[in-house]
């Protein structure tokens, strides 16, 4: 149970609850195991009256009266302290699995994007769902029937001995053999958890990606493809589910067959005791019923022993993430402010997923206010240079400063916080587009709202909705067209009023004219701002304060427009084949 020592933080945390049901777990016991005491005293009252030890029937009549009252009122309050119990360890475990899956969601916030390159949603989806379930089961009713369990063992086990030391040997011989059965079967248990949590989350991430690329099936007509796929994903899925639920399944009847086994020598035993006058009919009666109390502990001690195994599968796949280490740490506390002087120098950096350098020595320096276009073929590296901006990544060798301090000197939080990024990957949630557009601002009033939309050319668009700037948008912005995508999430950026804007090729999916309303609009909000605009069209960086040419990840030109087009060079050649595609 190693893994699961990771939780014995919140047992601390939780520690007066976990206490008080044990206290009340205790009293739930004690009082259950006195009924039987009471049923042998019944039993004997009746066989002394039998055998004339007894001659008045209404001595007889008032012991079984008065034993029957105490029956009831300690089941009655037996019952009600387990009620109790459930309702302090249910509990407890309810909030401890609140903890986990907040404890495991700052982490997933915490991890870098390398991270996410490498692990698939689905994948991370199950582990702070399936899998904290599956933890919850054992910090639950596990621990409860586990402390039912051996509350009511100890409790039995000692009055069966004060009362014949000889049949009690006799009713316990068949624990052994369980103790080994278990032994064995839990280890079998655990490795079958594994393999079922592992395959449950391929099966999440298979459907999560196809959901989220239906559009991309049906335009290839996949779809019977796809069906075969996830059959094939399925099945295995369910084989190793019956795998496993076949090994739990001896659980239970190896539990009743030891049972009925000590019961049968406690008929036989006993019988044999009784004859010889070595204890009384009452004591048998006893013994049965309390061998038949401990039939529950022991037979629900295979799905405990189950469900802490499962537990232990699934909470080392959850330590497995909790464990990793982000590779862009924050390394000051202290609040910064940034202007947006911006200053890159030999910067390197080379992704580790892919083995790629993606930049290679790149130099340039902007000022603040001014604005910086970056133009280049595809995955020349542009994107990179935004990505190092935010610090997603780190760069290998070389240095950024901002505000002529190094990057990493500034508290990440605050850097973040005071860029605007639009990337070319347009990204909006499943909500109102006023809330979309909040996220850049969450105090905007109404008035910036439709401000701002004006700016991007995107109010228009809005009031012809049904719901206006209240109309929920499908998932990822879906019902929308790129260009009203790419203009809500400018729009999102600009009301952040951010010191640094990045716009990576966020303006492809608008037309020429849209653009030049956008861009325009752009050099009046954003005076203040540092720019920098990602693009293949020389029309939208036309007018920026320098332009820098990447290739291959290095900086061969940089420049003003009217400098760039008279060299030789990618700019000029770019220039020139898109002034021909807008004549023709």
């Amino acid at each position: 149970m190693k893994e699961l020592r990771h939780l014995n933080k919140y047992f601390v945390k939780y520690k007066y609850r976990l206490l008080l049901g044990v206290i009340i777990t205790v009293f739930s016991k004690v009082l259950a195991v006195k009924v039987p005491q009471f049923i042998r005293q019944s039993l004997n009252s009746v066989d002394a009256y039998r055998n004339g030890f007894i001659t008045d029937i209404q001595i007889v009549k008032d012991d079984l009266f008065q034993n029957i009252l105490w029956i009831i009122g300690l089941a009655l309050a037996s019952g009600g302290f387990t009620f109790l119990m459930r309702q302090t360890i249910i509990v407890m475990s309810r909030l401890i699995e609140f903890d986990l899956k907040n404890e495991i969601y700052q982490q997933y916030q915490r991890l870098s994007l390398s991270f996410y390159k490498k692990n698939r949603t689905g994948d991370l989806m199950n582990r702070i769902t399936e899998d904290v379930n599956k933890v919850r089961m054992y910090l639950g009713p596990a621990i409860m029937y586990s402390m039912n369990m051996a509350v009511l063992f100890s409790v039995t086990v000692t009055k069966m001995f004060q009362i014949d030391k000889i049949l009690t040997y006799y009713t316990l011989m068949p624990l052994p053999i369980l103790s080994v059965a278990i032994f064995v079967l839990s280890r079998v248990i655990n490795n079958r958890s594994r393999i079922v949590q592992e395959y449950l989350s391929k099966l999440t991430t298979f459907t999560q990606e196809m959901f989220s690329g239906m559009g991309v099936l049906k335009a290839y007509a996949l779809e019977s493809v796809i069906q075969d796929e996830f059959l094939k994903l399925a099945d295995e899925n369910k084989q190793k589910n019956i795998d496993l639920y076949q090994t739990q399944a001896l659980f239970f009847p190896l539990m009743i067959l030891l049972i009925g086994i000590s019961n049968i020598l406690v008929i036989y035993i006993g019988g044999m005791r009784y004859i010889e006058g070595s204890i009384e009919l009452g004591v048998i009666a006893e013994f049965i019923l309390y061998v038949n109390m401990l039939t529950w502990p022991v037979a629900v001690l295979g799905w405990v022993t189950a469900m802490i195994q499962q537990a232990e599968a699934s909470q080392k796949r959850i330590n497995a993430f909790l464990q990793e280490k982000p590779t862009i740490e924050n390394y000051t506390i202290d609040a910064t402010d940034i202007t947006g002087d911006i200053s890159f120098k030999e910067v390197v950096l080379k992704y580790e997923d892919t083995n790629i350098t993606a930049l290679k020595g790149v130099t340039f320096d902007i000022e603040k206010g001014k604005t910086l276009a970056i133009i280049g073929r595809t995955g020349s590296g542009k994107s990179t240079i935004a990505a190092l901006l935010t610090r997603l990544y780190d760069v290998d060798s070389g240095e950024i400063k901002i505000n002529s301090t190094p990057i990493k000197d500034l508290n990440l939080f605050d850097l973040r916080n005071q860029i605007g990024v639009v990337s070319q990957d347009t990204f909006l949630f499943s909500d109102s587009i006023e809330s979309n557009l909040r996220i850049g601002n969450e105090k905007a009033s109404d008035e910036e709202l439709i401000e701002i939309s004006k700016k991007v050319a995107f109010h228009k668009s809005i009031v012809n909705f049904k719901d206006g700037y209240k109309t929920v948008l499908g998932e990822r912005g879906v019902t929308l067209s790129g260009g009203q995508k790419q203009r809500l999430a400018i729009a999102r950026a600009l009301l952040k009023k951010p010191k640094i804007l990045i716009l990576d090729d966020s303006l492809s999916a608008v037309d020429t004219q849209t653009e030049a309303i956008i861009l325009k609009n752009l050099k009046e909000t954003s005076n203040d701002c540092t720019t920098i605009i990602i693009s293949h069209r020389i029309s939208t960086v036309q007018h920026a304060d320098k332009i820098i040419i990447i290739e291959k990840g290095y900086v061969t030109q940089q420049g003003t427009h009217d400098e760039l087009i008279s060299k030789q060079g990618y700019y000029q050649e770019l220039y020139q084949k898109q002034l021909l595609e807008k004549e023709n």
